[in-house]
């Protein structure tokens, strides 16, 4: 059997998966002249390219599996991060110093930063306006903020990913 392309594994490019197939074909086709000569009518011969053909159909299907799943991945990977939007709040935790109390014996806990805190961007931005015929800042203008803009549209595209998943692929993962 020549199914090389697992689900969970790093996806392919078409490329990739072309060449990895030809080598597992050549490999296998070179033991089929060694032993019979290939001899077309041979009904083993014919077996194994018919496997050979049902085998790249799994093939191609787990590849594309991969490629969803990994587009899916990354998809809840950038949901994950903070909107820019809103900043993000610190947050603390208490660890051990690994150094204890003489009197009482218990270890020595200290607060600690685990995130540090980042402030919201603003909403809007001011931003030059420039002659297009002269080149020279004539005034102005106030625009939304492109950073908020394009983290809202990764945001929805993320959103997006997600939802068109099929769930075989959500379960996977």
């Amino acid at each position: 059997m020549t199914v090389f392309i697992q689900k969970g594994d790093v996806p392919m490019s078409v490329r990739q998966a072309i060449k990895r197939g030809l080598r597992h074909f050549n490999s296998d086709k070179a033991q089929w002249e060694r032993e019979t000569g290939i001899v077309m009518s041979d009904p083993g011969y014919m077996a194994w390219a018919s496997q050979w053909l049902d085998d790249n159909q799994i093939n191609e299907a787990n590849n594309f599996f991969n490629y969803q799943l990994a587009a899916y991945r990354s998809a809840v990977a950038r949901l994950a991060q903070y909107k820019v939007s809103l900043g993000r709040t610190e947050e603390r935790e208490l660890q051990g110093t690994g150094e204890f109390d003489t009197e009482t014996g218990e270890e020595i806990m200290v607060e600690v930063v685990t995130i540090s805190a980042i402030e919201p961007l603003d909403a809007t931005i001011e931003q030059p306006v420039t002659d297009p015929e002269t080149g020279e800042v004539t005034g102005s203008e106030i625009v939304p903020n492109p950073l908020i803009v394009a983290d809202e549209y990764e945001r929805a595209y993320a959103e997006a990913v997600i939802m068109n998943t099929p769930h075989q692929v959500k379960e996977f993962d």
